[in-house]
């Protein structure tokens, strides 16, 4: 899609990260030693704490990932916010009150708080890292998604603003301003996501959703010739059929139904020695439309066009008895020539509003696709509670009291902000506003058809929702290499303001491994992203957590050797996935194995690890 960008949209996103980098030096003044730099000295009152949890947690992922989810695969997407509270439940009753007990400021302290062992802190340190970089990418990867219908720039160009207002947010402040970002862009993105879910309903559900739809053109099969098209090409891609026609020197490409009927599709042309061509005519030329729209409205039986201001209850209802257009990708390669192509296919509302869609657990499905949705909702539900940025956040409130009702706060908002996005996800999917090129646009894009303010509001808001969780995971690195790794396992002596400064330089190194990550995995789902870091964090920091708490047999020897086997596992089955191997230019089937996700596997083998060697490494009595 050709996106143009608003001067007011412009002027209000300015005047948020103006209002972002007050906050950061305002507070920079009043950072005077490590605990204020890394865990805000624990002067954080629980309610503030609560709201900035679930800034922090209510990533890209959340906002853009999901709701793009929910718009091309419906209810599948929803999965992915039933994931994310449900491992709230493992925080708020496992891990909230021990954790503020055990430690400072980082994980590792926790971890080691009973061994005294720099192999754990060495560990702990690493994989907060591994964690905090495979979170990072999704983060960077929506800014760049977000800056470019915003500011009319590249994604790269997104990726470096984000980088550079992050590592500006936390070498001055570190985690009073991070957690004061997290506050206000948490309180924000629950009450404008709360006005465009009313607008939607308000709205209703429309047979013709948006002046920005695109009409698709039908013909018959026998017509083709008679309308001035020339059949130029045919190609049969996962079971449908596609020919390219030819009128007046441009080239699209059609399906072909069972019916005899042809209907347009989208697509993109890459030329090996030309210019890309949108829908048959170069990219400057062509507007790449919004897709998505309703086939046929029922009402209590009845077919109608248009259905205004509905419950939250009738608009699930309504869309539950109808059909909708939904629009799948494909590609291939014709004649040296890549083409990327998004075609219609009316789906059932009954079909949208249960699972199967994208992951195939019901009828037809396979092991292997069983495994993987198993897989991905362990990692998303063991996850949570072992997130760096989410666990130092309970060291910046006072007591394990408050930490547990912070806890609760965060729960209610997060799990609020969660029923929206089934809301928001579904309102793209009907009203004609998804970019089929990135679905992680469709809530601003919503909020676009309801006006440029709407529109650059929620956008603003989405790319604070990056500032903060972005800050949040660099206020994690940071401390992990200079508390961590520097100071405790290399036993290099600083003074506190020394810990304060190498933990500004981690920041600053980490802030510029994640802009080049960002850039390099342009493209790919922001949630799908998330739900990799979230395996790594279950696979690694969990078995761990757990085991030190609850079971005193666990020895220092067990715990290093369970984290070692959850990360290598974790990134071994990641980094040979289809998605990874395709990602390298290789063809998808040689990939050595067809799982995505690795929590069913990894986490068994870290808690595995742990209990064998801690049993072999038990003190003689």
């Amino acid at each position: 899609m050709i996106y143009t960008p608003s001067p007011l949209a412009v002027s209000i996103f300015l005047s948020f990260v103006a209002l972002v980098l007050g906050i950061s030096f305002y507070f920079a003044r009043r950072t005077s030693d490590s605990k204020s730099y890394f865990a805000a000295g624990g002067s954080i009152h629980w309610g503030v704490n609560g709201i900035a949890f679930a800034g922090d947690y209510l990533s890209a992922a959340s906002f853009l990932g999901i709701c793009g989810m929910i718009a091309l695969s419906g209810y599948d997407g929803f999965l992915y916010s039933i994931g994310y509270l449900a491992g709230w439940i493992v925080a708020l009753f496992v891990v909230a009150e021990p954790f503020k007990r055990l430690g400072k400021y980082t994980f590792a302290d926790a971890l080691d708080a009973k061994f005294n062992s720099k192999g754990i802190k060495l560990v702990a340190g690493i994989s907060t890292l591994v964690v905090s970089i495979f979170y990072l990418i999704p983060q960077m990867v929506g800014a760049g998604v977000l800056v470019t219908p915003l500011l009319g720039l590249p994604h790269w160009a997104g990726v470096v603003i984000v980088g550079t207002i992050v590592i500006i947010i936390v070498s001055t402040a570190g985690m009073k301003s991070t957690t004061y970002v997290q506050f206000l862009k948490g309180a924000l993105l629950i009450i404008f996501s709360t006005v465009l879910v009313f607008l939607v309903l308000r709205k209703g559900i429309h047979e013709n959703p948006s002046d920005d739809y695109h009409d698709f053109i039908v013909m018959d099969y026998n017509s083709v010739t008679d309308s001035g098209y020339s059949i130029t090409g045919e190609i049969e891609d996962h079971g449908h059929n596609f020919l390219r026609l030819e009128k007046a020197g441009l080239k699209t490409w059609w399906e072909v139904k069972e019916d005899g009927k042809i209907i347009e599709t989208l697509s993109i042309v890459h030329q090996e020695n030309g210019p890309e061509l949108y829908n048959g005519a170069p990219k400057e030329e062509q507007l790449f439309y919004s897709v998505g729209h309703m086939n046929e409205i029922i009402v209590d039986g009845k077919k109608v066009k248009d259905i205004d201001n509905l419950t939250p209850f009738s608009f699930l209802a309504i869309i539950q008895d109808s059909e909708v257009v939904r629009f799948k990708t494909g590609s291939f390669v014709f004649e040296n020539e890549k083409v990327e192509i998004w075609y219609q296919e009316i789906t059932s509302g009954t079909s949208i509003m249960r699972p199967g869609l994208k992951f195939h657990i019901d009828e037809g499905s396979t092991i292997t696709d069983k495994l993987n949705f198993i897989s991905l909702m362990l990692a998303l539900f063991l996850g949570t509670a072992s997130l760096p940025h989410v666990l130092i956040r309970y060291y910046t409130v006072a007591t394990p009291r408050d930490a547990r009702k912070s806890t609760i706060v965060a729960i209610a908002a997060i799990g609020f902000f969660y029923i929206l996005t089934l809301y928001m996800g579904l309102g793209a999917m009907i009203n004609g506003v998804i970019d089929p090129q990135s679905g992680n646009m469709s809530a601003p894009l919503l909020a676009k058809s309801f006006g440029t303010v709407l529109f650059a509001i929620i956008s603003a808001i989405a790319f604070a929702t990056v500032l903060g969780t972005v800050s949040g995971l660099i206020v994690a690195s940071a401390g992990a290499v200079a508390h961590d790794l520097m100071a405790n396992v290399m036993g290099i002596k600083f003074s506190d303001k020394g810990k304060v400064a190498a933990g500004k330089i981690a920041a600053i190194s980490v802030g510029i491994i994640a802009i080049l990550l960002g850039i390099l995995f342009k493209g790919m789902n922001v949630a799908f992203l998330v739900g990799w870091a979230f395996a790594v964090a279950a696979s690694a920091n969990l078995p761990a957590i757990i085991m030190m708490l609850f079971w005193k047999k666990t020895t220092h020897q067990g715990i290093i050797a369970g984290v070692i086997t959850g990360i290598v596992s974790a990134l071994t089955i990641i980094m040979l996935s289809p998605s990874m191997i395709e990602r390298y230019g290789m063809d998808v089937s040689s990939a050595p194995w067809t799982l995505e996700n690795p929590a069913v596997i990894a986490v068994p083998l870290s808690f595995l690890a742990l209990i064998i060697v801690s049993l072999m490494t038990q003190k003689k009595k």
